[in-house]
This record gives C-alpha cells, sequence and structure tokens, in this order.
C-alpha cells in the first residue's frame, strides 16, 4: 500500500457517546491522503459497538487500559504517515484542518509541531470563551520555554501535528503521562524545532467535569495541576540531559506552578509583590498586555496569608 500523507490518531476511553462526532469529522476533512487510527483504551461503556460501525473506513485497535500516553503510542506504533494528527475522543474537527496542517508543515521544512486553536464548547452544545490559546507562539520556542520551566500558551491534544522525523527522535511518550500527554508533545517537540501556529479555531474542545481545562479551578484540580507541572519538568529535564542540551528547567520560574502553590496556601505582601513581578516578566507569556491583565488578576484573587481562601479546602 501507498505511504499515507496523514495519520490521523484517535484516543478514546469511555466517549462511546461522543466519539462518533469526532470520527464523522475526521472522515469529513477536505484532505484525501489520510489514515485514521482510532485506539479504544480499555472502555467499559458502549464504545465497541459505536466504533464497530466504523470497521469498514478505520483502523480499530483495542487494548486494555494503559492511559492516554499508551493509547496514543500504540495509534503512532501502527500508522504510516508523514505527518501525526492528534483528536481526542470527545472533541472534533473543521472539515478543513487537515489541509491547512499540511500546509504549515509544507511552508518550513524545520517545523517539528503545528498547531491551531480551538473553540471551548459546553456539553450541550454552546460555545463558551474564546478560541484558546489566546496568544500564539512561533518559530523557535527554546529560549522561551527555557526561561518558563516549559510552560507557554501550549495548545490541546485535538490542536496538535507533529512531524513523523520529529517523533522518531522524541520516542514514545513516556507512559508517566497517563492523562495530559500533549504536555510531552507540546513540551519536547519545540526543543526539536520550530514551532507553527495557526490563528483559525479548527477544533472544538468540550469542557465538562473530565476536562483539565476548566473555567474556575478547585483546590484539587489545582493540586493535581502542580503535580503534573513538578512531573513534566522532570521528564523534560531528563530527556534535554540525555540529549547533551545546554538547556535546564527550573520548577522556580514556572509561574502558574507558584500561583496554584500561593493560591493553596496564602500569601504575604513580600512574597505576593515578587509574584507580581515575576508575572510581568514571565518568558512564557509572550504579550506584555496580557502579562498586566494577568498580574492584575492575581492580585485580586490571591488570598492573604493566614486567611480562609476560596481555594484552601
Amino acid at each position: 500500500m501507498s505511504r499515507p500523507r496523514i495519520s490521523v490518531i484517535i484516543n478514546n476511553y469511555n466517549y462511546g457517546s461522543l466519539i462518533d462526532r469526532a470520527l464523522d469529522s475526521a472522515l469529513a476533512q477536505d484532505e484525501p491522503d489520510t489514515e485514521i487510527i482510532v485506539v479504544d483504551d480499555g472502555s467499559r461503556d458502549e464504545s465497541r459497538s459505536v466504533l464497530e460501525r466504523y470497521r469498514e473506513r478505520v483502523h480499530l485497535i483495542f487494548q486494555d487500559n494503559q492511559g492516554q500516553a499508551g493509547a496514543i503510542n500504540a495509534g503512532v506504533r501502527a500508522s504510516r504517515g508523514e505527518l501525526i494528527c492528534f483528536l481526542d475522543a470527545d472533541d472534533w474537527w473543521a472539515p478543513e484542518k487537515l489541509t491547512a496542517i499540511a500546509a504549515a508543515f509544507n511552508a518550513d521544512p524545520r517545523v517539528s509541531l503545528v498547531y491551531h486553536r480551538l473553540q471551548p464548547v459546553l456539553a450541550d452544545g454552546t460555545f463558551t470563551l474564546k478560541p484558546i490559546p489566546r496568544t500564539l507562539c512561533s518559530g523557535d520556542l527554546t529560549r522561551r520555554l527555557a526561561g518558563s520551566a516549559g510552560w507557554w500558551p501550549f495548545p490541546m491534544t485535538s490542536a496538535v501535528a507533529v512531524r513523523r522525523s520529529a517523533w522518531d527522535e522524541a520516542g514514545d511518550i513516556p507512559e508517566t503521562f497517563r492523562i495530559s500527554a500533549d504536555a510531552w508533545l507540546v513540551g519536547i517537540y519545540p526543543f526539536l524545532g520550530h514551532v507553527a501556529a495557526l490563528p483559525q479555531a479548527l477544533g472544538f474542545y468540550r469542557i465538562h467535569d473530565n476536562n483539565w481545562y476548566r473555567k474556575v479551578d478547585d483546590a484539587a484540580m489545582l493540586r493535581r495541576r502542580m503535580e503534573h507541572w513538578a512531573t513534566t519538568v522532570e521528564v523534560t529535564n531528563r530527556f534535554l540531559n540525555a540529549r547533551g542540551s545546554p538547556w535546564v528547567l527550573r520548577l522556580a520560574d514556572h509561574f502558574p506552578y507558584q500561583v496554584a502553590a500561593a493560591r493553596l496556601t496564602g500569601v504575604g505582601v513580600m512574597p505576593l509583590m515578587r509574584l507580581a513581578t515575576q508575572c510581568l516578566c514571565f518568558a512564557g507569556e509572550p504579550d506584555p498586555l496580557r502579562r498586566l491583565r494577568d498580574m492584575i488578576r492575581m492580585l485580586s484573587d490571591l488570598p492573604g496569608a493566614g486567611l480562609p481562601g476560596p481555594m484552601r479546602r
């Protein structure tokens, strides 16, 4: 068989009620030279019966539960495309997405990762918030990520595509990332090549209780985020060190981590001023007006030291 230009990897776990929309959107793409691989990661709902209806048009893989990284790795191993695009089972794409992604890769052979914005959608299908991420970053991002402990206004999994040669260089996603496997993609691939950002919202990101991205975070979610960020910094440093890279990430430079810690414990006046200064200088956010906005929001939201605060539960 001839090698397809693009491989679409859809990972699914218990989204049998939603995955048909993801599949239909992948099958409706304008780009014809495409293969679609669906990895069901041990679902216990009606996913298998839904997926079987698509067997003639997509490659189905059923495996025991291994987490998101394990599902994506299995899909990529089974794929043959020069470009690899990822789609979560609860999201979906606009019809022109793959054509736009392929054009961006064609335009610059140095690019290892291409992404676009996603339009957040509520469970009932209503659009909410503005497309994310708000700020776009393109080109060589290594210095920016090195100065921000790897944080930048990163895209979600369903917006990310990578070049096969970059995947082969990076290797499989570490199975540490049972959730939020996109943290590996957006944290490692900018060190392997340039990044291209498309301003269009070429996909739709469904917000519900199982999501990582929410309009409001509670204390439990903040703790999960902090643990995830710390692990990501550790894993990234191991990767960079193994490659002989001069870059080293420092968790102290990770401004969202520092804010999350302050939200959980409260903060005194002097530490708050240091956080405000860090915010205004934060390498992860390239837009100075957005850094100023974030600082003002932080100053108004953070609980004082010793006070209960909205997040201390």
